[in-house]
């Protein structure tokens, strides 16, 4: 049924009911009418007047007239808002649910959309297949996003997620160079975290050792050592040294009597 149909049927159901309403004197039609259009019997919550085919044919006052398939029959109902992807339009006789236009997901009102189906773009309440020159097409909300400078796609005015060629991308911004604590991954195009070499606490003193060639009979050095934990990345600090190495005396040597 076409889209002109649609938007005829509640008018069309009003006025036949309303001709049912009037037609006659016939005490027996009129009690027959009252019988197939009981509330409490036969009609939906919200049915002012109904018939066992088509359902609610008028409703309460401020609720809506809404048509809907039922097998291969539509079915009137009576609702107090209009569902997803249709627009409600307000009249002295009676309240009704229309159907958003074919590419619209959700809209205002028949020429205004205000959510389009996946690969149409919202832009200025209607929507297109693709955006203006200047504007992103934002897959993810179905519209046409202004993207600030520098930004090639965006989630949202002020969300980037890819930028320019020649900047560094870092949490959904474009960067000429990367903020401190940061680096910038040339290949990547991105600003990734800058790592400082970190080292582990210096082990205790060794020994204290004497070189042979040493004239001087007790000095000697002795050294003590760290280990490195994390490794820098290539803007990081780089490591301190490892070892270090001081000068100490050695013990002296305790003399044993010789026994004769």
């Amino acid at each position: 049924m076409g889209y002109g149909m649609k938007m005829r049927i509640p008018s069309l159901l009003w006025i036949l009911h309303f001709m049912n309403l009037t037609k006659g004197q016939d005490n027996t039609k009129i009690l027959r009418y009252r019988r197939s259009s009981s509330v409490s019997g036969l009609c939906q919550a919200g049915c002012a007047t109904c018939s066992t085919m088509n359902g609610c044919l008028s409703c309460k006052p401020r609720l809506f007239f809404h048509l809907e398939m039922d097998g291969m029959r539509q079915r009137g109902s009576c609702l107090s808002s209009c569902p997803r992807g249709h627009y409600s339009t307000r009249s002295p006789h009676i309240n009704t649910c229309t159907r958003c236009k074919e590419d619209c997901a959700s809209c205002f009102s028949e020429t205004f959309c205000t959510r389009c189906h996946p690969g149409h773009f919202l832009f200025r309440g209607k929507c297109e297949d693709s955006c203006p020159k200047g504007l992103t097409a934002n897959a993810a909300m179905r519209e046409c996003t202004e993207c600030p400078v520098g930004f090639e796609l965006c989630v949202r005015s002020n969300m980037c997620a890819r930028c320019r060629a020649d900047l560094y991308f870092l949490h959904g911004q474009c960067h000429i160079t990367c903020p401190r604590g940061f680096e910038p991954d040339v290949q990547l195009m991105q600003c990734i975290p800058q790592v400082d070499c970190e080292v582990g606490e210096w082990t205790e003193w060794g020994p204290c050792i004497r070189k042979r060639s040493t004239r001087a009979y007790r000095k000697g050095k002795e050294t003590r050592t760290r280990q490195f934990l994390r490794a820098p990345s290539i803007y990081g600090d780089p490591c301190p040294h490892l070892s270090e190495i001081r000068k100490c005396v050695t013990k002296k040597r305790l003399s044993q009597k010789r026994l004769w």
